[in-house]
């Protein structure tokens, strides 16, 4: 898969760097392992942070800085990794979907970066580019309905929209079927080392919780 970034968001991120991780995968319902270990950050965040601080966060602060520029209301249409530590912070369990999205979730919160997680077999073409939502765009975002991408950064295949950091699309979206996993790591705040990081954390998970022996990343600007 190609993933390409437009001129539109280079004028509002000149720094953004991405990193899309590919890999082989079997899904399952549920690890205990894989969710000790989000137990164990949540806890780890409710001593260090607020729902305050948290927005002072590298990756979320630059997303909610690309959202305004956009023309987004960050508040009302929360990035991904922000809405979840929210949730930890306000002391509710987050919600457990499968492990291959519940390894995507924790790696979102370990970095502060939004993070789109795809079934690839459910693309269509092979390139994907990273631009801003139009008026009237139609997208279905996962367990959302219809949602207003007008403003928000957008991954398009050739069909239409697949993900945003606020919600990813029910056409691509990963069930436990998926066996070839797609991830998107949306680094705003231009941290290369940071995102290979995150990108690294992921293969890690992915080899210990779901059985991947064949799993690489690329960077894209």
């Amino acid at each position: 898969m190609k993933v390409l970034v437009s001129k539109e968001i280079e004028l509002v991120c000149p720094g953004f760097v991405g990193a899309c991780v590919e890999a082989d995968v079997v899904n399952t319902p549920y690890s205990e392992g894989l969710w000790t270990e989000i137990h164990a950050l949540g806890d780890e965040y409710m001593a260090t942070l607020t729902t305050e601080s948290l927005k002072e966060m590298s990756g979320i602060a630059a997303t909610r800085r690309v959202y305004k520029a956009c023309g987004k209301d960050p508040s009302r249409y929360r990035p991904a990794s922000e809405a979840l530590i929210r949730r930890m912070l306000q002391g509710k369990e987050l919600y457990q979907i499968d492990t291959l999205v519940d390894l995507i979730n924790l790696a979102s919160i370990r970095f502060g970066y939004s993070i789109g997680g795809f079934d690839a077999s459910k693309f269509v073409g092979d390139t994907l580019t990273l631009g801003i939502g139009r008026a009237g765009e139609p997208y279905e975002g996962i367990g959302r309905g219809l949602l207003n991408i007008e403003g928000l950064p957008v991954y398009r295949d050739a069909e239409g929209g697949v993900g945003t950091p606020t919600s990813d699309n029910e056409r691509t979206k990963i069930t436990l079927e998926t066996r070839r996993l797609l991830v998107l790591i949306n680094g705003y705040d231009g941290n290369e080392e940071r995102v290979c990081q995150n990108a690294e954390f992921i293969i890690d998970l992915v080899r210990r919780f779901c059985q991947s022996t064949e799993a690489s990343f690329f960077l894209y600007r």
